[in-house]
């Protein structure tokens, strides 16, 4: 997404009739890292100006034959996103301005230093690079259907949550999904429901952590007229209103030890009986739970029942955190700045090359909930002002060197993981020499034994 010297995706076009001017301003161009194409005329050009092309253009205004005015005005009715730097040397303000406001991307005023030309035309290569990647995401997230437009990611983590859900889904298995705050379980509960045989039946959340423990039995199983004080009329609970369908136990973690040994009978006995009466009512639900902690160790801990995690603790999903699958932020990113402009009918604005920097460097503790209001910010247009988009000033984001070095970190960590520490097989599986693997292991300081 961010065009860099060191990533010569874009190419410059440049149209500069005065061949010295064009040979010596080709040079401090290339010396600077960029690849150009130079041209006298902008006939020979022209065919290079399609939808969607990598290329920025550097014209000169003066030219023989189509001016480059009128060529910057041809070209913003290809494609008006492509950037267009017009050169002049007869310092002509009025035309300056009158250019600008039919598109053109700057104006540079001969003669200019060599410092000023690579400026402007590495902002322009960045704009061209966010752009078109932008467009792409944008393609791919229209072309995605099913599970992959729900659970979106390109991340072999991603992918393995999909093969999860997919081979759980038409299964009657009760299902845990283990996962920080904020990386969707609710979603993946969702899915799991959407693509089983109850998909017609109802999914019916409770949200265990904001349950307090005198209500806690009623919403579960329900209760008749006068089981309590202020029980005027009966109600059903959420176990008997997910019958035939699926009942999600968000932050299951947190439901109070007394209500744990009553879930359980249920579970077992696929029945309920209401507060205030002795009949059962039989249920046919499927129960997915959620958390945030490892149910197995708060059991070992006492803090959580051991018969009620055996009991529901048939299969397993894990969510990744963000952080540990920056490979997904841009789609992510894009897919909510979407929704956004479409929730609040605003445009979808484009990130700079700075804040995709920041997005791609920062932890997200929030994780994809925390990327999603960071989404609706820059729609809402309130990031005006703010050094940070995530309101984490303090940070800066990290050099392009360092970004590559973290990515490179996070493909190789997840190739040791899946391949036990098994240094050949995750050779093999990265595609590099054993030895390379080897170099980089010792330069990225990470530990084999840690996988093994």
């Amino acid at each position: 997404m961010q065009s860099t010297p060191e990533s010569p995706d874009i190419r410059v076009v440049f149209v500069e009739d005065e061949e010295d001017v064009r040979l010596a301003s080709t040079q401090t161009l290339e010396l600077a890292g960029f690849a150009v194409d130079g041209f006298a005329t902008v006939e020979q050009a022209r065919g290079l100006i399609v939808p969607g092309a990598p290329i920025v253009v550097l014209c000169d205004v003066k030219l023989p034959g189509m001016s480059g005015i009128d060529w910057q005005r041809r070209i913003s009715a290809i494609d008006p996103t492509l950037p267009v730097i017009l050169v002049t040397g007869h310092g002509d303000i009025a035309m300056a301005v009158s250019a600008m406001r039919d598109g053109t991307y700057d104006f540079i005023e001969k003669p200019f230093p060599s410092e000023l030309l690579v400026s402007v035309v590495q902002r322009a290569t960045d704009k061209r690079a966010l752009t078109l990647q932008v467009e792409a995401l944008r393609e791919e997230l229209e072309n995605r259907h099913g599970i992959q437009a729900v659970l979106i990611g390109r991340s072999s983590q991603m992918e393995e949550v999909r093969r999860a859900v997919l081979t759980l889904a038409p299964t009657t298995a009760d299902v845990v999904i283990y996962g920080e705050t904020g990386t969707g379980k609710d979603l993946v509960a969702r899915c799991l429901h959407d693509h089983s045989e109850r998909r017609s039946g109802r999914f019916v959340p409770l949200n265990c952590g904001g349950l307090p423990e005198a209500l806690a039995e009623s919403e579960l199983f329900g209760h008749e007229v006068g089981a309590f004080t202020g029980a005027v009329k009966g109600r059903m609970g959420k176990f008997e209103y997910a019958n035939n369908g699926t009942l999600f136990l968000d932050e299951i973690e947190s439901m109070p030890i007394a209500i744990q040994v009553k879930l359980l009978r249920a579970l077992q006995e696929r029945s309920i009986e209401r507060i205030g009466t002795n009949v059962a009512v039989r249920v046919d639900c499927r129960v997915i739970a959620a958390s945030k902690d490892d149910l197995r160790m708060l059991s070992d801990k006492r803090l959580f029942r051991s018969d009620l995690y055996y009991r529901i603790g048939v299969a397993f999903i894990v969510l990744p955190p963000l952080r540990e699958r920056r490979e997904d932020i841009p789609l992510l990113f894009e897919h909510f700045v979407l929704l956004a402009a479409q929730r609040y009918e605003r445009s979808a604005p484009l990130l700079t090359s700075r804040q995709f920097a920041e997005l791609m460097a920062y932890d997200w503790p929030g994780n994809i909930r925390e990327l999603r209001n960071v989404a609706d910010r820059l729609v809402l247009g309130v990031l005006a002002g703010h050094s940070s988009m995530t309101g984490s000033p303090q940070r800066m984001p990290l050099a392009l060197p360092a970004q590559v070095e973290q990515f490179e970190r996070a493909v190789i960590i997840d190739a040791l993981q899946r391949h036990h520490g098994e240094i050949s097989v995750s050779a093999a599986a990265l595609q590099v020499p054993k030895q390379t693997l080897y170099d980089k292991l010792r330069r990225l300081r990470i530990d084999v034994d840690a996988f093994r």
